[in-house]
């Protein structure tokens, strides 16, 4: 599936975009994670950041072959080496990983996609007991430089929601300035 209002532009301009370190910081991505999926890995701007502070492998996603072959290439001339990337639509084939096997999901400037909580099911699915699913989104509340039309934007309490209807349990939200937020999701029992 296609995400609506999607189109990447130029690598160096997307990454100047994020405070990375502090998204990652704010949504406490460290070793107490050891697997953990990404969906749509872009250019790489997240999984290299990820696979390097988590202790197991990252499983990285994207429906363009050309992010994925871009994310593989930047994880090999950096020598990481726990990033598993491949071009797959995880809406329509889930992540061909066992039910309840990582410790945490990463829905990052996606759930602004036609039906977001079939992105959040697959995440639940997928995720342990206890585990979070983590989202970013481009702010409705300010201009900002890039993201998808303001009317298709996701706000905090809808991905609350979203993720309340397929059994997962809000932890917190949490500003990333300057032009995300975060919300973390638990995976109930």
């Amino acid at each position: 599936m296609k995400v609506r209002d999607s189109g990447m532009p130029e690598q160096n301009y997307w990454e100047s975009l994020f405070d990375i370190a502090g998204i990652l910081n704010g949504l406490e991505i460290n070793q107490e994670i050891a697997d953990a999926v990404e969906v749509g890995c872009g250019y790489g701007t997240f999984t290299l950041p990820v696979a390097r502070r988590i202790r197991g492998t990252l499983h990285s996603f994207d429906i363009e072959a050309d992010m994925v072959a871009t994310t593989l290439a930047r994880a090999r001339d950096s020598g990481v080496l726990n990033v598993r990337a491949a071009v797959r639509d995880v809406v329509a084939s889930g992540f061909d990983l066992p039910p309840d096997s990582v410790d945490a999901v990463l829905l990052f400037n996606i759930l602004h996609a036609e039906n977001p909580t079939q992105l959040l099911q697959a995440a639940a699915t997928v995720v342990r007991p206890h585990g979070r699913v983590l989202a970013i989104h481009w702010r409705s509340d300010l201009e900002t430089p890039r993201g998808p039309d303001l009317s298709i934007r996701p706000r905090p309490e809808q991905i609350v929601t979203w993720g309340c209807s397929v059994g997962l349990a809000p932890e917190k939200n949490v500003l990333l300035p300057p032009w995300h937020f975060g919300v973390v999701l638990r995976r109930r029992k």
